[in-house]
């Protein structure tokens, strides 16, 4: 697998390698010991997390879990494609507020590294479309936040418009960018 990382420190895009015949593919989805030498740390996953959106336009995000439950999460797209989007909210960075924006479709197979302190979503690009992702850390309800997806401040590229982005209650109740304080 090819592990690729960015100008800004910490998150990691990965790139598996296929193996494939007329029968179809294969290929390793993770190897820890690849991952961590590319992370240049050692990184623990705890638990495995799937969500399934039916319809295209649905935007999942902008979510965190703040400490002591801070999570980094690798994410696929199994099925379907999605534009996934991190923000770096670490406290200091010299990227903080600054965004990736990245293709997961199930033709590339590409997965993305994103560290705990990251603001993280998606929008998905097609109807019935499956996303994995490991997480570092468990899940507290006391400690999950989210960020409103489309606060101006960012100019964030979600691949579609917003009135045809399909919302939970919890996603379009989130405050702005410019009206929260990063936990990080």
């Amino acid at each position: 697998m090819k592990i690729t990382t960015f100008d800004m420190v910490g998150p990691l895009l990965v790139e598996p390698r296929l193996f494939g015949d007329d029968r179809g593919y294969f290929y390793e989805s993770f190897r820890e010991s690849a991952f961590n030498e590319a992370a240049g740390r050692e990184v623990s996953f705890v638990q495995d997390n799937q969500s399934f959106s039916a319809q295209a336009g649905t935007v999942r995000g902008l979510h965190y879990q703040s400490p002591p439950f801070a999570q980094g999460k690798l994410v696929r797209c199994l099925v379907g494609s999605i534009v996934d989007i991190i923000v770096d909210v670490r406290s200091g960075s010299p990227t903080f507020g600054q965004h990736l924006r990245v293709e997961l479709n199930d033709e590339n197979h590409h997965q993305l590294f994103v560290p705990a302190g990251f603001l993280h979503g998606f929008a998905t690009q097609q109807p019935d479309t499956l996303v994995a992702y490991k997480v570092t850390n468990y899940y507290s309800a006391e400690c999950d936040g989210n960020v409103l997806w489309n606060s101006p401040e960012l100019g964030l590229d979600w691949g579609i418009a917003d009135d045809d982005a399909v919302l939970s209650a919890k996603d379009t109740t989130a405050p702005q960018f410019s009206e929260w304080t990063t936990p990080f």
